[in-house]
């Protein structure tokens, strides 16, 4: 894949992912939900970016980690002009380019979002307002898709989760979160094929050494 349609890709996903951001926090509330199907729903909510949602050094700690995921999205783009320079399986290069994508995704609403838009609490957010519901770098990540295809009560005798309800698929995610997860799903599915050349350097390696040894006790 040439660097000029993996830079397509890229801009595609992108603008999926903030079209449909844009239309949930332009017409929902935050906690309102609309049934598509019985296991699938449209459901604002936001998260701080993090890991599950999770708090981290407060205003400061949300700075860093926007701040260091501008510069891992830097990291990704030179690993994939590497891997496009030396003309790597295509499966890789669309692998990383979902993964750059899906980065790129969720920083735009970390950097932008906080700025652009009003809150969404109690009712729908208005867009390029005079005054947005946070600072530049402490916006939210919207997500929307949920899919809740089955509860289960777990057996009393578990340990710590015995006798609570489990759904599945529980999480809240987005169109970049999606692009992320399939291209690693990728490196991982395909993980011998696209890194051939490495295995067989490898593999090259470890047969000239057994054939030293081979030598050498003969």
């Amino acid at each position: 894949m040439s660097l000029k349609k993996s830079i397509l890709l890229i801009f595609f996903v992108l603008f999926i992912d903030q079209a449909v951001k844009i239309y949930v926090k332009t017409h929902f509330m935050i906690g309102e939900s609309v049934d598509v199907f019985s296991w699938f729903k449209i459901f604002f909510v936001e998260n701080n970016g993090m890991a599950f949602g999770a708090e981290f050094g407060g205003s400061a700690g949300k700075l860093f980690l926007t701040s260091f995921r501008i510069l891992a999205i830097f990291g990704i783009f030179y690993w994939l002009y590497k891997t496009i320079k030396n003309k790597e399986h295509k499966i890789l290069v669309t692998a990383i380019s979902l993964i750059l994508a899906g980065a790129i995704g969720n920083i735009l609403d970390s950097v932008f979002y906080g700025k652009i838009f009003t809150n969404s609490y109690h009712n729908v957010a208005k867009i390029f307002p005079k005054q947005g519901y946070t600072s530049w770098f402490h916006g939210k990540v919207v997500d929307m898709f949920y899919f809740p295809m089955f509860d289960i009560h777990l057996p009393d005798w578990l340990p710590v989760i015995g006798g609570k309800y489990f759904t599945f698929f529980e999480p809240v995610f987005n169109v970049a979160d999606s692009a992320i997860t399939i291209g690693v799903f990728l490196l991982i599915i395909f993980n011998k094929k696209i890194f051939k050349k490495e295995n067989d350097k490898v593999e090259q390696i470890i047969q000239e050494v057994v054939d030293d040894t081979d030598s050498g006790i003969a």
